[in-house]
């Protein structure tokens, strides 16, 4: 596996990225253990233009500031106070873009995953949907601007062997919100991945 470079991430369209996203593997190290996912699922937002955006129209606070920082930094943030949702800033400096992990298929440290998780055996909500991906990882608050080329939280790629998948598109999730953003196409699965979450987008 060959860790993804600043360089992928720092691009500047964050629909572009979320689709690319789809087949990495997502690794934790976390007090010396190892568990790491195939990214299944995403979701993408863009500060400049997307109501559903932490950070609509240059929108700093003490929570988005890290998605004005350089791509390629992890933008953790909790929701309904308890559900930490990990998400891959994106662009440059200055231009606040992120893609959320929805879900992904376990593939390594899934012993460990199911105790972070209470679950007595392997089956798809382990890890299907962006908190519970979190919690099999042990990604937390305290992984907030985390770079995601270091030795904690990394993506990385099978250079030796790229898998062919078709990609299904569909509005996201839980942000009815956003009034016409809502409708944007910007959620990205991998087709007759049995690891893709349930939850329906706006509209469907």
């Amino acid at each position: 596996m060959q860790k993804l470079s600043k360089e992928f991430y720092t691009r500047d369209d964050v629909v572009q990225i979320a689709k690319d996203l789809l087949g990495k593997y997502l690794f934790t190290k976390i007090n010396g253990v190892i568990t790491a996912g195939k990214i299944v699922e995403t979701e993408a937002y863009c500060g400049k233009t997307d109501k559903a955006c932490h950070a609509h129209r240059n929108r700093y606070t003490e929570r988005t500031r890290i998605m004005f920082e350089e791509g390629g930094r992890a933008y953790v943030y909790l929701c309904y106070g308890m559900h930490s949702l990990f998400n891959v800033v994106t662009n440059i400096k200055g231009e606040a873009d992120a893609v959320l992990v929805r879900a992904i298929e376990p593939v390594e440290g899934i012993e460990i995953m199911l105790e972070r998780r209470n679950f007595a055996k392997i089956k798809p909500q382990l890890t299907a949907g962006p908190g519970a991906l979190s919690q099999a990882l042990g990604i937390g608050r305290e992984h907030y601007g985390e770079i995601l080329w270091g030795d904690t939280i990394w993506i990385a790629e099978n250079q030796f062997c790229r898998e062919n998948f078709e990609i299904l598109t569909s509005t996201r999730v839980g942000i009815a919100y956003a009034q016409e953003d809502a409708f944007l196409p910007w959620r990205f699965r991998i087709k007759g991945n049995a690891w893709v979450s349930r939850a329906k987008g706006v509209g469907e």
